[in-house]
This record gives C-alpha cells, sequence and structure tokens, in this order.
C-alpha cells in the first residue's frame, strides 16, 4: 500500500470525525506531508487534548464502519454550489483557484464529502494504525492577513509495530531536543529578551564546540585545493539587484540607508565571491578557482517559523563557489559529493537521501543553460552511482540543486550539503576568463555548502549523538576529580599536563563527594572523569571512568594521553 495515499486517506477521515462531532467546523485542506499529515479546521474554539481524544475514537467508528472512499467529479459552477449549501468558505475559495472546468470530490457513509484531488485507499477500513499527535495554528495559505486556523498533525503506519516505532522515536526526539540540551549543557541560548528572537548566543563550550567544526572545515577546505576568504557583511543595494536577489529575496533582507545610499545585511556569499574573483584579469590555467567562507548571513524569517538552532536569522554558512570552465564542471561537482560523504563520515552520520531539484517557476537565466546545468547535476549522480529523487521546481532561482539529506540516529532527515549549478549570475556580472586563443569566455559557478547552516548543523549533532559527542569534539573531553584536598596540587599538575598536549580539561575542585563530582561529569556527558587520590599520586596515574562503560582501570597519565591521542586522532 502506498504510504501517502493511507496517510492523505487517514487525514481525510479526521476531517469527517471532526464534522461528525463539531459540525459548524470549516475544513481547509489535510494532505500528507513526510511521517504524516494535518488537517485545517476553523473553530472557534481551540481544541484540546480531550478533544483530541475524542477525535480518534470516532476516527475508529469510521474505520470499522469500513466506509468506501467514492470518487465523483463536478463542473466547477456545480462544485461551488455544492460547497456553499455545505457553508464550506475555504472549499470555495480552493475552487476558485483551480484552472481546470471540473474538481473530483469524495465522499464517505452518507454526509461527509470532501473536496480533494484523491487518490484514496478503497475503504476506511484499511487503515490499520494511527495517532493523532498535536495541534498548531495555520493561516489560511500561509499568509499572515488571513484567517488562524487550527492545524491537527497526526501520523499512520499500515502495522501497530510501525506506528509504536515511530511513536518511540518521538519520545526519544523530545529527550534529545538541541533546545533544552543547548541550555542544560551550557553550549548556546537562542532567545535573549533584550536582543530579539532567532539569534544566537554561544557560551564559551558553544563557542568551543563550534571552533571545533570551523577548525575541522578550514583544514579540510585547505588541503583540496580551497582558497580561504571573507567578505564584508554590509554591501550596497546595487549589487544585490545585479544578482537578482534584490528582486527575488527582497522580502528575507535588511535593508537601511548609509546617508543617501541603500545597503543590505547580507543574505547570501555569493556577490562578494564573485567581486573577489572580478578583481583581477583571469586565465583559463588558473581555473578552477575554488573560494571558501565561513561568512555569516542575515534573513528576515518571520517569528512564526523560527525554530531553534534550525531556524534562526543570523547564521552561519560554510560557503564555497567555484569557478570552472565547462571540461571541469562535472569532475568538480563529483569532488564535491565526495567532500560531502567524507565530511558526513567524520561527523558520524552515515546515511543521506538525494534530492536533485528543478527550474522553479520564478528564475532568471536561458532554457538551454538551465538544460545543461541540471544534465551535469544528474550525470555526476549517476557516474557516482547515487540514487536520488527528484524535486520539481524546488531549485533556486538561479540554477538547478542537488541537496544532500543527512539521516540522524532516529533516521530523521536533515538538509545540510547543497551543489548549486549556475550560468547566471556569471552573464549577469559578465565574468570572464581568458581562453588559450586570447578571447573572453564565460566560467560556470558552483554554488555549494558542506553542513550548510553552521547553526543548524550543531543542532542537529546535538539531537544525533544525544549531547554525548565522540571524544574529538567534546567541548570538554575530560574531568579531573581529586578525591581530597591533599591531592589537588597533584590534580592541577594531571590538567596540566593534559592541557599541554592541546586536550580541553576541566578541575573539579568543589566540597562535594566523589559520588557527585562523578555524577555531574555524567549529568554534562563528559567523555573521561579521571579520579586521583593518594594512590594515584604516588604512581603519576589516574584512575579512569568512561561515559557509558564506567571505571576502566588505573593508568599511567602517559599512557592516558595516548589512549586520548588515538581516539581524537581516528574521529572515534
Amino acid at each position: 500500500m502506498d504510504i501517502e495515499i493511507l496517510r492523505h486517506s487517514c487525514s481525510h477521515v479526521m476531517a469527517q470525525a471532526v464534522k461528525e462531532l463539531w459540525p459548524q467546523v470549516q475544513l481547509g485542506i489535510g494532505p500528507a506531508i513526510e511521517d504524516g499529515f494535518y488537517y485545517d479546521f476553523d473553530k472557534k474554539e481551540a481544541f484540546t487534548d480531550d478533544d483530541l481524544a475524542q477525535i480518534e475514537n470516532r476516527m475508529r467508528e469510521i474505520i470499522a464502519r469500513n466506509e468506501k472512499f467514492a470518487r465523483t467529479e463536478l463542473d466547477k459552477k456545480e462544485a461551488l454550489s455544492l460547497f456553499q449549501k455545505l457553508n464550506e468558505t475555504y472549499k470555495i475559495d480552493l475552487i476558485n483557484t483551480i484552472p481546470e472546468d471540473k474538481v473530483s470530490i469524495y465522499k464517505t457513509g452518507n454526509n461527509f464529502t470532501d473536496l480533494c484531488r484523491g487518490p484514496h485507499i478503497e475503504s476506511t477500513g484499511q487503515i490499520k494504525a494511527f495517532k493523532l499527535l498535536s495541534v498548531a495554528g495555520a493561516y489560511w495559505h500561509g499568509i499572515e492577513t488571513n484567517p488562524m486556523l487550527q492545524r491537527i498533525y497526526g501520523t499512520a503506519f499500515e502495522s501497530q509495530k510501525e506506528l509504536d516505532d515511530y511513536l518511540k522515536n518521538l519520545e526519544e526526539a523530545k529527550k534529545r531536543d538541541h533546545r533544552k540540551l543547548g541550555r542544560a549543557l551550557e553550549l548556546f541560548d537562542i532567545y535573549h529578551e533584550e536582543a530579539g528572537a532567532g539569534l544566537v548566543f554561544y557560551h564559551p563550550k558553544g563557542a568551543l564546540l563550534r571552533k571545533i567544526i570551523e577548525d575541522y572545515e578550514k583544514d579540510e577546505h585547505l588541503k583540496r585545493g580551497y582558497e580561504l576568504v571573507a567578505t564584508p557583511h554590509i554591501m550596497q543595494a546595487g549589487l544585490w539587484k545585479t544578482s537578482g536577489h534584490y528582486d527575488y529575496y527582497k522580502d528575507n533582507m535588511y535593508t537601511f540607508k548609509v546617508e543617501d545610499a541603500e545597503y543590505v545585511l547580507k543574505p547570501m556569499n555569493c556577490p562578494g565571491h564573485i567581486l573577489i574573483y572580478k578583481s583581477k584579469t583571469r586565465s583559463y590555467k588558473d581555473l578552477p578557482i575554488r573560494l571558501f567562507e565561513l561568512g555569516t548571513v542575515y534573513r528576515h524569517e518571520k517569528t512564526g517559523v523560527l525554530h531553534g538552532m534550525l531556524r534562526v536569522r543570523g547564521f552561519t554558512q560554510d560557503d564555497a563557489h567555484i569557478f570552472c570552465l565547462p571540461e571541469q564542471l562535472r569532475a568538480e561537482i563529483k569532488g564535491v559529493i565526495d567532500f560531502v560523504f567524507d565530511t558526513m563520515k567524520v561527523f558520524g552520520f552515515s546515511e543521506v537521501g538525494i534530492e536533485l531539484s528543478t527550474r522553479p517557476e520564478k528564475s532568471i537565466g536561458s532554457d538551454e543553460d538551465w538544460q545543461l546545468a541540471t544534465c551535469a547535476l544528474e550525470d555526476a549522480l549517476k557516474e557516482k552511482g547515487l540514487s536520488y529523487d527528484i524535486n520539481e521546481g524546488d531549485g533556486a532561482f538561479y540554477g538547478p540543486k542537488i541537496d544532500i539529506k543527512l539521516k540522524d540516529a532516529l533516521n530523521r532527515k536533515w538538509q545540510c550539503a547543497t551543489i548549486q549549478c549556475d550560468f547566471a549570475l556569471p552573464k549577469r556580472f559578465d565574468l570572464s576568463y581568458i581562453d588559450a586563443e586570447g578571447k573572453q569566455r564565460q566560467p560556470i559557478m558552483l554554488h555549494r555548502v558542506l553542513l550548510g547552516s553552521v547553526e543548524r548543523f550543531i543542532g542537529a549533532l546535538v539531537e544525533h549523538y544525544n549531547g554525548e559527542f565522540p571524544l574529538w569534539l567534546s567541548p570538554v573531553q575530560a574531568e579531573v576529580i581529586p578525591i581530597k584536598e591533599s591531592v589537588l596540587e597533584y590534580a592541577q599538575k594531571v590538567k596540566q599536563a593534559l592541557q599541554g598536549n592541546g586536550m580541553r580539561v576541566e578541575l573539579d575542585n568543589r566540597n562535594e563527594t566523589l559520588d557527585k563530582k562523578i555524577r555531574n561529569a555524567e549529568i554534562n556527558k563528559v567523555p573521561y572523569c579521571l579520579v586521583v587520590g593518594e594512590r594515584e599520586a604516588s604512581q603519576n596515574a589516574v584512575a579512569v571512568r568512561k561515559k557509558g562503560k564506567g571505571n576502566i582501570g588505573v593508568m599511567s597519565l602517559e599512557d592516558f594521553l595516548g589512549k586520548m591521542k588515538e581516539e581524537i586522532e581516528n574521529k572515534g
């Protein structure tokens, strides 16, 4: 059975249940979505948890009745008349947006009728396992000036076991919520009333985690032939008009005046990299040129869509732009794909999903260029033997793209890496290189990120590892715990020895019991506890406790240091 059709049918049954319980409620839309479905309702009173339980019970009754999904086609005029009689204002609005002369409706039972393209399953009795999850607000058509509806989310599976596994994962996801863990582990804050929403404040441990990630990225980019650059945070609006961002992206840009000139707080890094490319004459022998920047950008996101580290107003991209010859394009794309996979493996993500996104309705550039760019991306995927889905119409306004979504420990997808092929911006900025015959030619431009937003990636890392980072990533790698005051001097010596070898170490010299200190280190998810007493001090040793394993024995300080170095080197 097609899971999307099953979930869409379950959404229909939920709407039927709501109408049977509250006939005055008006219906919005009810699509299947990834991992479930939702339906929007216009109801004066807010849905409560008790209401959700009532709706679930009524849905079970409808399922037990095994009602057929009966499809009928109507002329638009007939459909408008029908839904006017049913007093379904939002359905009338939807009918008026449908370009076809006919529309389809589905009926179940004696009374319930819904405007729907379908398809649906044969009958309600085929629904075996479902659960309603939550209620949220949603503006009609997503427009803030429209009425606010109530959106009930749910999910459905073919078997109860699949549903139980999914619900178990949901509970685990709540425990791993990066917003809670980020605060508990003193990594970051995402909101300060005095500063505003969607802005991240990194605490010392969080800033250290970010530095580890960024240092790794800089080193890897240099190894692979990229050059580091840095561009201004503000640039004149004319630059963004040339790039097309001003026309296509202005609602998400912060603009302001400096004297009489309009400036933009940069939402992207690409125009700055283009200006660096244009700073001197380029030869075909210079290409490919790979410019890399950990560039902080700012986007005017609506408050309602902000979500922890995953959707913020100021964030840093691991952004690179590759300027290459036509004959180098495919090799460069494959090189980026390899870089993405190598990077994800190092950070502990072994599974990914890939989408190829094609030309959107609003775009720039010629049909020929779009065809060439799309084929180059698709051919690279095929030559790498990678499976992918086509995401129609979801490319950038200047070019198609490959999106690589990593899967975490709970099998959830996170959007991170993107590779975009662009013929349009080199034309708009009149970019060129001198070919072997001394003629000016236009380079092709690749936009790419590996982690995407560093903030989003850190959020994903926190949830993937449940805050228990591998040793090389952990902001604090070891906690030195003296048993009593008399060995404090030795404990400080241990700390200094480890720090002198580049380890990140803290010393807990509080006036607390040993058990409390160990428990505190466990709560803070520190990989190693080094307990030291008179015996350890006399032997220049440490009693080692490993997170999740407990006591692993006494080691000489030298042996423990070697163990740490090996584990860090292996990125274990």
